[in-house]
């Protein structure tokens, strides 16, 4: 049980070393991104790409403000016959890109998750992201990647082991869906009495009347 006893506790410390300021900074960009109807892209390889497509179910499926806005949030990941026609017609790190020269437009958000944040077809994805006008946020872990110097908003976890890295990914992942979801229902209940809903960050918000997408 050694082994496993370690890897909780070191988990644990990794999480507990993360920087709430920038995690609440994220959740404020994707509020209000679902009120003035903005679209979310997330993208990623890997572990990464498959926390891309959770977080996208979450930020998508669970968040509904009361007057019936939900935030457009979409996984590139998930599009699976685009990424691989552009990956055998001309080349793997063009898969992300691609996409979001189609389909971004200035003011959108871009969520960039590279444990390494070196992968080539993050990197292009965010620069493309950034041509179009979009606001770009990383996922990336301790690892001197190149990632976090290029976005506006960068979420590192303070570890350079991979394991740790995506575990806290998805936690931070949960973290920001749980604190939007809390902000929305609280401003449903300030719009259901006449009150102007509390959408700014440091609202106080009272416990989530909806219960979380699984």
């Amino acid at each position: 049980m050694g082994g496993i006893a370690r890897y909780l506790e070191e988990a644990a410390l990794v999480t507990r070393a993360m920087d709430p300021v920038i995690i609440r900074q994220v959740s404020d960009v994707l509020l209000a991104a679902l009120r003035e109807g903005r679209q979310v892209f997330l993208f990623g390889n890997g572990g990464s790409a498959a926390t891309a497509s959770h977080f996208a179910v979450d930020l998508g499926k669970g968040l509904q403000a009361h007057d019936g806005r939900r935030l457009k949030a979409l996984a590139l990941t998930d599009a699976v016959p685009v990424m691989t026609a552009w990956a055998n017609d001309t080349d793997y790190s063009r898969i992300f890109s691609e996409q979001l020269a189609n389909f971004a437009c200035p003011g959108d958000v871009a969520i960039a998750i590279s444990g390494s944040g070196n992968s080539p077809n993050v990197l292009k994805g965010v620069r493309t992201a950034i041509e179009k006008g979009a606001l770009t946020i990383a996922f990336t872990g301790d690892m001197e990647g190149k990632l976090k110097e290029m976005v506006d908003l960068c979420v590192v976890v303070p570890s350079s082991n991979m394991q740790h890295i995506e575990d806290c990914h998805m936690i931070v992942a949960h973290v920001i869906y749980t604190d939007l979801r809390e902000r929305l229902a609280a401003g449903a209940r300030a719009a259901s009495v006449g009150r102007p809903a509390a959408f700014g960050p440091g609202a106080a918000v009272p416990p989530p009347d909806s219960p979380p997408v699984s």
